[in-house]
Order: C-alpha cells, then structure tokens, then sequence
C-alpha cells in the first residue's frame, strides 16, 4: 500500500512539472502570457499587486514564504495556504484589502493540521487528474487556471473566455474521484477591467 502511494504521489510530482517554462505568466505556471484575456496593462498590475501583496505578507513574518500564496486577477486577491491559528489568517486577510488598487480579497487560507502523507498524495493525485482533464477537453483554455488541493477540496482560479467554459471547468471538477467540494474563483472574460485588443 505504501509503495503505491510513493508510485501515485511521484507521477502527480511529474505531472505537475508538466507545464512547459513558455506557459509562466502572473499566476507562475499554468497561466501563459500569450493566451491571457487581460491587458498587457492589467498583467503588469496584477503582477506588481501580487508581489506588494506577498512582500508585506513576508514582512509579517518570513514563514508565510512557504506557506501562503498569493494570486492576483484584475485586482482580485486570492490567499491559499496554511497558517498556525485564525488570527494569523483575519491579519493577512486585513494586509490583503489594505492593499492599493485592491477590488477584492478570496481568503482560502486553512488552519493548519497535522500533516498527512497519505491526504498530501491523494491531493496532488486529484490536482493531476483535474490538469489531464482540463488539457484534453476542447471547450476549456487549460493554460488559463491555476488548480491547488486541499484536503479533497478543489480550488480554481483563472479567466474563463465564456460561461459555458467556466460551467465546463466546474463540471470537470466534479467528476474527479474522492473531490469533496470545488471552490471556483473564476472571472468570466467579459468581466475584465480592460482586456486584450
């Protein structure tokens, strides 16, 4: 049983490294510079918000370096991560909305629990499979969303160019085993500030 999770949590490993260093935008990889909806403008604003918004995070304390991430879209703040306790997670959230230029804050950061080798690999597994579906199905921009698992909850986050790809991004998540909830951050194109001429 151990060695099938060691042979599960290394292909999610090589899986995830799967996305090539042409497709690193704002959101690191995943996202690629050439198919995103947003401005060249808007891309060099998200991504000094989202460098302000972690540099004040470190300050705060240097631990945060490993443990909380930070993604923002057309102004929009994402947190994901784990901290030591609830008031850790109400000050960044407070940092994040003091942030200029900020339009909103998703807060997924989690309190931190033991750590689990076994729940670690099944996370990584269902990120994998959520990756592979979206790649190979036609009607989703794959290279347009940033997945993170935690603790079989699926989180989204990215630019969909209609709502039926974002319905399709949401149905996808679904239907992956052991998913026991999908957190969709999700902007539709038409929502951007200013797009792309």
């Amino acid at each position: 049983m151990k060695n099938n999770l060691l042979i599960i949590f290394f292909i999610g490993l090589i899986l995830s490294g799967c996305v090539g260093a042409a497709s690193k935008g704002v959101f690191g990889t995943g996202v690629s510079v050439a198919f995103d909806p947003r401005s060249v403008g808007t891309q060099v604003d998200d991504s000094i918000m989202e460098k302000n918004v972690t540099a004040r995070i470190l300050l705060l304390d240097k631990k945060y370096l490993l443990s909380v991430k930070t993604k923002v879209l057309d102004g929009r703040i994402f947190l994901t991560g784990k901290v030591d306790n609830p008031e850790e997670k109400l000050k960044i959230t407070k940092l994040a909305w003091e942030t200029k230029g900020t339009r909103s804050v998703r807060n997924d950061i989690k309190i931190k629990e033991d750590f689990s080798f076994k729940q670690s690999a099944k996370d990584i597994l269902i990120t994998s499979q959520l990756r592979s579906a979206m790649i190979f199905n036609k009607k989703i921009k794959a290279t347009n969303y940033q997945i993170d698992t935690y603790k079989k909850k699926i989180y989204v986050y990215g630019i969909a160019l209609t709502s039926e790809e974002k319905d399709e991004v949401t149905a996808e998540a679904k239907e992956i085993l052991d998913v026991e909830d999908v957190i969709a951050s999700i902007i539709l194109l038409d929502d951007l500030r200013i797009q792309k001429d």
